[in-house]
Parts: structure tokens; C-alpha cells; sequence
């Protein structure tokens, strides 16, 4: 069974990119937010700086938010501490196998999601992500999930530039909502990883970025 969204049903392919000369710079991010990966689609040209200066308030680089039978929870990959945080870039801090984390967020995910229409389409592409230590730094294994989460959803992955240091683009929140499977219990919960949007609505994602896209969420 394909696993692509496009694939699966090509009636939801959305016309990208909206702005082929529209050049954009991310920040690395694990599994980021809904509007980061409609500005991926979106743009022309997107690149991560991976050689953004260390910050331990940039949360965003090793920790996604998803949402589990209570609500909103957060998942922490665990980094090594670099030698001096001064000089240090986020292409230099080391995963850490503090706490067997990689057992732990898969089974997460399976708590969360494994109700969700669409989880067991995609789990697979997944899991071998987590299936032990992945090692490396906290970029290498936010690119491994990206480059996943790209092809799931049918768009170009983005560049990854390990000595760019350029400050990322504003991105405006997608306030659209979409079809969560806890919804009538929980209410809509905004702000999760791009994983609750491939889970929860399956082939039509990629349209539902199609309209983050168009309500402007790339600013000028």
C-alpha cells in the first residue's frame, strides 16, 4: 500500500509551490509545526539553517508537542551538553540516550495516534526511526523525520545548510482547525506537530496546508 499522499489519492495533490521565486530559511525543528511545513510547500526554495548558534531556549529543535487522551504533551529528545554553548551551533549538539527516549516517544505516539484513521498507514515510515539509539546530532535525526514527513505529504524536502546562519523567516500561525480524533472530548488543540495533522486527516493534509498556505502565513 503507498504510503504517499499523493499516491493514495491524486485528487488531493495541491498545485505547489504558490511562490516558485519565494526563498525561505527555517530553523531545524523535530517534526514541526503545520505552518512550517505549508511554508515548505509553498515556497520555492526553502533552507535549513542548521548552523544557527546553540540555544537551550530553542525548544522547537528537539522537542514536538502532540496530543495524547489528557491533551497537549511534549516530547523531549534528550541532547549532550556542548563543550562551550558560546561558540557552539545546533549542528554541533549531540543526541543524548539518556532514558531509552526513542522507545519511549514511539510508544507515545502509538498511545496518541494509534486510534487516529490514518496511523496505521503511516507508522511504519516511522518506526524504523525509532527502533533503537539513532545517534548523530539533533539536526541529523530532525532531517531523517523531515525528509519522512516531506514524502508523505508529496513535497520537495527542504536544503539543509550546516553552516548558514541566517536569521529564519517569520511564519504566521495557521488558525485554520482540522478534524482531531479527541476532539468532542478535548476540544481543538492548536500548536501540534505536523504529525497530528498526517494522522488525523490522512490524504487531505496536504489540501489542509494548501490552505494554511493561501491565509498568509508566509509574512513580508
Amino acid at each position: 500500500m503507498s504510503t504517499k499522499i499523493s499516491d493514495t489519492n491524486p485528487c488531493n495533490s495541491a498545485p505547489w509551490p504558490l511562490e516558485p521565486r519565494r526563498r525561505i530559511v527555517l530553523a531545524p525543528e523535530l517534526a514541526g509545526s503545520i505552518e512550517r511545513y505549508a511554508a515548505i510547500a509553498a515556497a520555492g526554495d526553502a533552507v535549513v539553517a542548521e548552523g544557527l548558534p546553540f540555544d537551550k531556549r530553542r525548544k522547537s529543535v528537539h522537542r514536538m508537542a502532540i496530543a495524547d487522551t489528557r491533551g497537549r504533551l511534549e516530547l523531549t529528545v534528550p541532547i549532550a551538553k556542548p563543550d562551550s554553548s558560546r561558540s557552539a551551533r545546533w549542528a554541533d549538539i549531540a543526541l543524548s540516550d539518556h532514558g531509552n527516549w526513542w522507545a519511549v516517544h514511539f510508544t507515545a505516539l502509538e498511545s496518541a495516534y494509534g486510534r487516529t484513521p490514518f496511523f496505521e498507514f503511516y507508522a511504519d515510515r516511522f518506526a524504523p526511526l525509532y527502533a533503537d539509539f539513532p545517534g548523530g546530532s539533533a539536526v541529523g535525526f530532525d532531517a531523517r523525520i523531515e525528509a519522512v514527513i516531506c514524502d508523505i505529504l508529496d513535497i520537495k524536502a527542504p536544503r539543509r545548510d550546516a553552516s548558514l546562519n541566517e536569521r529564519p523567516t517569520a511564519l504566521k500561525p495557521c488558525q485554520l482547525p482540522y478534524w482531531q480524533v479527541r476532539a468532542d472530548k478535548l476540544g481543538f488543540i492548536p500548536g501540534l506537530s505536523i504529525l497530528d495533522l498526517i494522522f488525523n486527516l490522512g490524504p487531505d493534509a496536504q489540501l489542509f496546508l494548501y490552505g494554511c498556505a493561501r491565509s498568509g502565513i508566509l509574512s513580508y
